[in-house]
């Protein structure tokens, strides 16, 4: 891609970005402050995180997947790049996911928002895959070792506005972000961060397991 065409796409995106911000913002509001999303009167939400897609990313992604066939352009931009915005729910413990599965599909069922797809579960884990299985949700391995589930979401069908919403565990964030240092935009030939990043997964897996632990204990025993 030239300068003169990625002027193009600047354009389009700086035209049409304001309308997805405002979604996200509404989207992440939702999950820090609703009380749909609280137990025992505290959130089963550890925090929020709430990004508009870098554009020098931005130009790397549409580059690439054009390179495929994807067949991006400045004005279907919007529809054809889902993950311009993004939400990301951080929780302490993995069981707790339900509560926000729910909370997402009763906006759908309230003509609040849209699935733009169905929502996907990505893991490599395979008692992760069991205990995703129980939802409506698409599992699938990686062997990438990630761990996220993902849902898109619009205001309306045929809204060019679009936000991605990623649930993880603490844990699995760690994960996430160092993997995300090391291979974003671009994967690392490298073997030694390979295999790090391959035995991180293993004690990010084995960590959420145990906080899951701690928490029916926790609730066993009434503390």
């Amino acid at each position: 891609m030239n300068d003169q065409e990625w002027g193009k796409f600047k354009e389009a995106f700086v035209s049409n970005v304001a309308d997805t911000k405002i979604f996200m913002n509404g989207v992440e509001e939702y999950f820090a402050t609703h009380p749909n999303l609280r137990r025992e009167n505290k959130s089963v939400i550890h925090s929020t995180k709430k990004r508009i897609k870098d554009i020098d990313h931005l130009r790397d992604k549409i580059e690439r997947k054009n390179a495929v066939g994807r067949d991006i352009t400045p004005e279907n931009l919007f529809h054809k790049v889902t993950d311009i915005a993004g939400v990301r729910i951080l929780l302490l413990f993995q069981g707790h996911f339900s509560v926000v599965d729910n909370a997402i599909r009763r906006k759908i069922e309230n003509g609040d928002w849209v699935f733009n797809e169905s929502p996907k579960a990505f893991t490599w884990d395979p008692e992760a895959s069991r205990f995703f299985s129980s939802f409506d949700v698409e599992v699938q391995t990686r062997d990438t070792f990630y761990t996220s589930v993902h849902y898109l979401i619009k205001p309306r069908k045929e809204s060019h506005v679009c936000c991605e919403i990623q649930v993880r565990t603490l844990f699995e964030e760690i994960w996430g972000e160092i993997d995300h240092m090391i291979n974003y935009p671009h994967k690392t030939d490298n073997a030694s961060c390979k295999e790090q990043l391959m035995v991180l997964s293993k004690i990010v897996g084995a960590g959420s397991r145990l906080v899951d632990s701690i928490q029916r204990s926790i609730e066993e025993n009434n503390l």
